[in-house]
């Protein structure tokens, strides 16, 4: 029996678009292929979940209403070495989600750290730093 090959993420955006996909499609075990095997998911009600088990159950529990996501808007990834910093803007309302990434030995990206719903304070002033450079 052949194996299903999923698409791997080959940017740190990647992960957000193919979030939304294997939400949209119930494909729990394409959700947590996005995830390194140790990584930490912040769920909406508080609870973190640790591991790709704990991470698996609360995608089954999430896909069993069959809700449909919607795309944010991505914000530009923030690198360093094999380290991504992501973010979105929630569409519909004032949240956002913010997530670390790792490049993995083969050249994709997976999250490492998951936080779907972070609020978005609107009207914020942008942060500038004032290093040279």
């Amino acid at each position: 029996m052949a194996e299903n090959v999923r698409e791997r993420a080959q940017r740190p955006e990647d992960l957000s678009r193919l979030v939304v996909e294997r939400l949209n499609a119930g494909d729990v075990d394409g959700l947590v292929e996005l995830y390194e095997s140790d990584a930490v998911l912040a769920l909406p009600d508080g609870v973190v979940a640790t591991g790709v088990d704990e991470i698996r159950a609360a995608y089954t529990r999430l896909v069993a209403d069959r809700p449909v996501f919607q795309p944010g808007h991505q914000a530009p990834a923030l690198l360093a070495g094999d380290l991504a910093l992501t973010s979105s803007r929630l569409p519909g309302g004032p949240g956002a989600t913010v997530e670390v990434a790792r490049r993995q030995p083969d050249g994709s990206w997976r999250w490492i750290l998951d936080q779907p719903n972070a609020p978005w304070v609107v009207g914020a002033p942008a942060v500038r730093s004032n290093v040279p450079g």
